[in-house]
């Protein structure tokens, strides 16, 4: 489709009988002017709709469901186009757009977005990761931090030491390779949970490491211990479990894209690295106003990968006027990355209890680029009259929604 095809089959969209609500965003630009742009809200994917493959199910902070990057890679794009997310995480959106036979392109200031999303692009066999994992001495003599104790039983921790001092090594020689890198990537996502498929005592949700003194106190208070974990066994659970959807086809199609992929490790106002006028559809979402600590988040997993979390300056505006200048850089370089026709699905959430809607902001952001916004999609998938009305509201705790401004390049 077009981008104004686009906006008539959202308006028409039906989900379970469900007819899309619109309504019109009117958002004050530069000089007192004004811009209104129609905004549509329904349930337009639901993981209901169609499940996530499953090597989307690694753990990230604040990362939106495959679902939504792919209603726009379907709609706006061709088998062989260029999908490009400039503020990447996990790496939902080029994973997805690669699945889809699309040419995954990615962009984190972070340099776990690497660690995290390269490795699935190019997925091992089970057995590949079990003979490399034999080859671990998983008893080798090495340094361990006294500290880390509190998440980790001692045998467990010499375990976790040994993996990493291994693939550290690995990485000063040069050597590391795919399987390598995907033994990285599972272990970074083992190391803290809930449950007992990760190697810690129970503590924060996966996407969140806790600082040593709180977990001190969750111990205290949980009057728990950290018990013994086999580490290279949950690795080899949590693998089996990322590749169950990893068919012929599925390898098929990753195999095609990731070699002609790019992972930029930077800043998304400038990537030099990515030709001008390249790319069709830009999918992503921004960090969002000091809402996500990801450099407490992350400590454990730089930690983990020999990264310096001090070292990774992320874009987080401290307040929403930086924000918004911050984002008008980036959609200036969007501008130049995007094809003419090439479009822009800028989601941008909720934050504050519904009292920011910062697609107010983003619209005025992507104007002063050079950019159209076409519409608001808001994506509510349990939706009160309030919520059908302004996609305000649809749960006592706010809403429950996407929010994703689309623009296009004239």
């Amino acid at each position: 489709m077009t981008v104004d095809e686009l906006l008539h089959h959202v308006r028409d969209f039906r989900w379970h009988h469900k007819m899309t609500a619109e309504t019109v965003t009117s958002v004050e630009l530069a000089g007192g002017r004004r811009k209104v742009v129609p905004t549509f809200i329904n349930e337009f994917w639901t993981s209901r709709q169609r499940v996530a493959h499953s090597l989307h199910e690694i753990s990230y902070r604040a990362c939106f469901k495959p679902q939504l990057p792919r209603f726009f890679i379907d709609r706006l794009t061709e088998p062989g186009d260029i999908v490009y997310d400039p503020f990447a995480g996990r790496g939902t959106t080029p994973l997805e757009a690669a699945l889809a036979g699309r040419v995954p392109t990615a962009c984190d200031i972070n340099p776990l977005t690497t660690v995290l999303l390269a490795p699935r692009l190019t997925p091992p066999t089970l057995a590949d990761v079990q003979l490399r994992l034999a080859k671990v001495d998983f008893h080798q003599r090495v340094d361990l931090p006294e500290d880390l104790l509190v998440f980790y039983d001692r045998d467990t921790l010499q375990e976790i030491c040994a993996l990493r001092e291994s693939l550290l090594q690995d990485e000063r020689d040069s050597v590391l390779d795919d399987v390598d890198r995907w033994i990285r990537m599972v272990a970074v996502n083992r190391l803290t949970g809930h449950s007992p498929g990760f190697f810690s005592v129970y503590t924060l949700p996966p996407n969140q490491a806790t600082s040593v003194q709180s977990q001190r106190k969750i111990n205290r208070d949980r009057s728990q211990v950290p018990p013994r974990r086999d580490v290279p066994a949950l690795i080899l659970r949590k693998t089996r479990a990322l590749l169950k959807d990893c068919d012929s086809q599925s390898r098929a199609a990753l195999a095609k894209m990731a070699g002609g992929g790019l992972l930029v490790t930077g800043p998304a106002h400038s990537t030099p690295e990515i030709p001008s006028a390249s790319v069709e559809l830009v999918v992503t979402s921004p960090p969002f106003l000091n809402v996500v600590n990801y450099r407490m988040d992350n400590w454990l997993r730089c930690w983990f990968c020999g990264i310096d979390p001090d070292t990774v300056h992320l874009t987080n505006g401290a307040g929403l006027a930086e924000w918004q200048r911050q984002m008008t850089s980036v959609f200036g370089e969007l501008h130049r990355v995007l094809s003419t026709g090439g479009n822009v699905a800028f989601e941008v959430g909720e934050v504050r209890g519904g009292s920011v809607k910062l697609e107010e902001t983003v619209v005025p952001a992507g104007i002063e680029a050079g950019l159209d916004p076409v519409f608001i999609l808001i994506n509510a998938q349990r939706f009160t009259k309030t919520a059908n009305m302004w996609g305000v509201s649809n749960n006592t705790h706010g809403t429950n929604t996407n929010r994703i401004v689309v623009f296009t390049k004239r």
